[in-house]
């Protein structure tokens, strides 16, 4: 993938209408933004912006708007009004049921330099997730220039993210990274890239499925592989072991022997864990009570079910990060919202944040483990996109990156 991208520092945008591309998926409840990390991660872009003195309209979705009834709980008002306090000043909304509507043009054609105005969720328009022209060429017809700095979508073709930046290159107009996005493509893609060895990469989370292309990708990048969580049970039971109520794709057993293999032939060291903490069932309330017990891996009862890494698994996957000099982290260790299921998903985030390697975390579950565990600040870099930091694992090119101009 090529990754030398423009970013907002190589142009200049005094005078200009910049549309800019953020995450603002922001949880809401009765109206009121519960979790505003990703309103101040997007402020250094746009603070940039319209101190160069551009006319800053900010697009962005928030969640899935399926029924009109979607519209009335999903709109961006409370970003506009949570954001003018944050920046300062008065961020304009512009409530458009049809996005780029009659409010939205009158507010950008009286904008004076520095202003910022906010476009409805680009959801409301069916034709966003679709990348349909008609909307690209709306949303083109506001800007002179393209800001995308929303990476938690750049593995999606939509008209706000992919479609915008084409219409424009039509016209000879820039489409250029933020500082959110330029971030994650310096850590995430020279991880992949050009990582500093020794390079641990660290697997958990329920599903091998969902990791097939990781793993494979991975092991001819890094040099030790970790695989924890409950995606290692299959693994486990691939080694010809029982695993008990864990946790386990059967269907996928034939793959993590291939892997098994791939790692050996390319001489690479694979960790799986060798003891586990299990429970008689699963969690509920998942933070409820649970009698838990230690077992080797080679010997979980049939009617038990593995939640969490054990003491020795935990103790040697934190000294494998002990010795790196690159870690990628992406998917927990166990239940760990369960308070005595999360140890070995703690265990592991120590190790991380008390290690002098380039620590990336990517993004979802890894980073809401590490976040209430109060280690964030720790990791050299917490992704903002679950998904698409996956997919830049699998050595996907990522459509939102690809759709920016080259230096």
């Amino acid at each position: 993938m090529e990754l030398n991208k423009k970013s907002v520092d190589d142009i200049n945008v005094k005078g200009k209408r910049v549309l800019c591309r953020c995450d603002f998926n922001v949880p809401l409840k009765d109206g009121k933004i519960t979790d505003e990390n990703r309103l101040v991660a997007a402020l250094p872009t746009i603070k940039k912006l319209i101190a160069d003195g551009g006319k800053v309209i900010l697009c962005s979705h928030l969640g899935k708007v399926k029924t009109e009834e979607d519209k009335k709980t999903k709109t961006l008002a409370p970003v506009a009004k949570r954001l003018s306090e944050l920046l300062g000043q008065e961020v304009k909304f512009a409530a458009d049921p049809e996005v780029v509507g009659p409010n939205a043009k009158a507010a950008v054609a009286a904008m004076k330099d520095g202003d910022v105005v906010l476009l409805e969720n680009t959801r409301f328009r069916p034709e966003e997730t679709k990348n349909g022209e008609a909307f690209s060429k709306d949303l083109a017809s506001l800007a002179d220039v393209f800001v995308n700095d929303a990476f938690g979508t750049a593995h999606r073709s939509h008209c706000s993210n992919v479609g915008v930046a084409e219409e424009l290159r039509k016209e000879g107009k820039p489409a250029v990274v933020g500082y959110l996005m330029q971030k994650e493509i310096d850590y995430l893609g020279k991880a992949v890239e050009d990582p500093v060895r020794p390079f641990v990469a660290i697997l958990g989370g329920a599903k091998v499925a969902d990791k097939l292309n990781v793993i494979s990708n991975l092991l001819e990048k890094c040099d030790t592989l970790i695989i924890g969580g409950g995606m290692a049970y299959t693994f486990i039971k691939a080694q010809g072991y029982s695993v008990g109520k864990s946790l386990c794709d059967d269907s996928k057993i034939d793959y993590c022997k291939e892997m098994m293999e791939k790692a050996k032939k390319l001489g690479k060291k694979l960790l799986l864990p060798v003891d586990a903490v299990i429970v008689d069932d699963f969690p509920d309330p998942i933070d409820g009570d649970v009698d838990t017990e230690v077992v080797d891996v080679t010997a979980i009862p049939d009617g038990k079910e593995a939640c969490d890494i054990g003491p020795k698994t935990a103790e040697m996957f934190a000294n494998e990060v002990a010795s790196a000099k690159t870690v990628v982290w992406n998917g927990p260790m166990g239940v760990f919202e369960n308070p005595t299921l999360a140890a070995g998903t703690l265990k592991v985030a120590q190790a991380l944040a008390d290690s002098d390697a380039t620590t990336i975390i990517g993004g979802g579950d890894s980073a809401a483990a590490v976040n209430q565990m109060g280690l964030g600040s720790k990791m050299s870099h917490i992704s903002t996109g679950g998904g698409a930091s996956l997919e830049f694992l699998e050595g996907k090119e990522l459509p939102g990156i690809a759709a920016a101009d080259e230096k």
